[in-house]
């Protein structure tokens, strides 16, 4: 393994600082994504809300102008006690579709972001292979680490970029440090897609 300098190992803790604030910045459209969702599900809902309360006051109004119209006090009574009835009835279904609704709201959201996130075609440059998973090679402190198996070998790749043309310039500098074998691959969904061209 090639000795790397103090500054260059520097530069290289910048290019994956670099690359986590891109990351950060993807997480801070899925969240603004989640805000703008819960803001039309509490529109939804409070929508919902008020057209249920609307029917059960038509309702009421229906089921006591229908009483005050009957000459039966029995009669009455038993339109009040249905009406209550139905009342109960309707905010419990309610209460049964707010549950639901959240519940799929919060499914839905979890799927738009996984979308999100798979989506996106990232490049990192792959410094090493080994026929052993070998995990205990990499820093827990190293967060932009790709970790993948290409048949039959585990490759290590470092860095996380949006562009081909920033990985072509980590990778650069890597062969600087002396990682004279390094290449840039592009990923989909944690799998690789093929090797970039180096320059």
């Amino acid at each position: 393994m090639p000795f790397i300098e103090e500054s260059d190992l520097l530069e290289l803790h910048k290019d994956i600082d670099k690359a986590q604030i891109i990351n950060e910045r993807l997480l801070d459209q899925i969240k603004i994504k989640n805000r703008e969702l819960k803001k039309s599900k509490i529109q939804r809902n409070f929508l919902a809300g008020i057209t249920g309360l609307f029917l059960i006051g038509a309702l009421a109004i229906t089921s006591f102008t229908a009483g005050l119209s009957s000459s039966n006090e029995f009669e009455n009574r038993n339109n009040l006690l249905v009406s209550i009835d139905s009342l109960e009835a309707h905010k419990a279904r309610i209460d049964n579709l707010r549950q639901q609704n959240e519940e799929l709201s919060l499914v839905k959201e979890f799927y738009l972001a996984k979308n999100f996130l798979e989506k996106e075609k990232i490049y990192s440059v792959q410094i090493k292979s080994f026929v052993d998973n070998n995990v205990t090679l990499a820093s827990e402190a190293l967060t932009n680490t790709l970790f993948v198996k290409t048949n039959p070998f585990y490759s290590y790749s470092l860095g996380n970029f949006e562009t081909l043309q920033e990985a072509q310039l980590f990778r650069k500098q890597l062969v600087e440090l002396g990682f004279d074998d390094a290449f840039v691959a592009s990923y989909k969904e944690g799998k690789r897609l093929q090797i970039e061209d180096p320059y």
